[in-house]
């Protein structure tokens, strides 16, 4: 269950991340709610996924599924740069995050 709550939490992440976007610095009422509620979701996910994975594992399995996820969005959303460097550099984040899967216990 502990791997099901990282992976949430790392979706959420993503869903925090991207809506940091749209709230204009806090500006507007409900992108900044539904951003916070993500945050404070991925966060709780993480900390119930902590009580069985180790601390450096998460935190870096978290953060790889945020980065890759937001870059994915803003190179289909916002018309980043999809070279073949950034996309090779993002599989390098996915082989990460398998990697430490494959290798925690």
């Amino acid at each position: 269950m502990a791997w099901i709550y990282l992976l949430l939490a790392g979706v959420l992440e993503i869903g925090f991340a991207m809506g940091l976007k749209y709230t204009q610095g806090f500006t507007r009422l409900w992108p900044s709610v539904g951003t916070m509620v993500a945050a404070a979701c991925s966060l709780w996910l993480m900390t119930q996924a902590m009580k069985q994975i180790p601390v450096g594992t998460a935190y870096a399995i978290w953060t790889g599924i945020g980065a890759m996820g937001v870059a994915l969005l803003g190179i289909w959303l916002f018309d980043e740069s999809a070279s073949l460097a950034r996309l090779a550099c993002i599989g390098l984040i996915v082989a990460g995050v398998i990697g430490l899967k494959l290798t925690s216990a």
